[in-house]
């Protein structure tokens, strides 16, 4: 198991950047594959990134094009960056991790990551 701490978020402007931080703690974060999903009020957990332990990496149609995510194995540290935001952006953002496999395909599903952070609110005015 690996405890994740977030860091980041908050109340951004419509076509601003944020930045988003998830600290890993009690195993190494280079046995796991990175994600983030967010959950919209009266919406369900959708996919927003995956990273694995070598920098491979899948977006979510919401936001492909204006976001990017990075790992730094040495620091147990997960970034995601997103650009151009936009209100629809509004959401608490997880990061969540599960194991890696050598090989397999990143996965998108909620339901495959079982180690998930307490989420962050971002909030984007129009």
């Amino acid at each position: 198991q690996v405890t994740l701490v977030q860091y980041g978020g908050g109340l951004v402007q419509a076509g601003g950047s944020l930045r988003l931080s998830c600290a890993a703690s009690g195993s190494r974060l280079s046995d796991y594959v990175m994600g983030w999903f967010r959950a919209a009020l009266g919406k369900e957990r959708e996919f927003v990134a995956a990273i694995d332990w070598s920098g491979r990496s899948t977006f979510g149609e919401s936001v492909k094009g204006r976001s990017s995510t990075s790992r730094d194995n040495a620091k147990n540290l997960v970034l995601l960056q997103l650009n151009n935001l936009k209100p629809g952006d509004t959401a608490v953002y997880f990061c969540a991790a599960y194991s890696q496999i050598t090989g397999q395909q990143l996965s998108v599903r909620y339901q495959d990551y079982d180690n998930w952070g307490t989420g962050t609110q971002v909030t984007v005015s129009s």
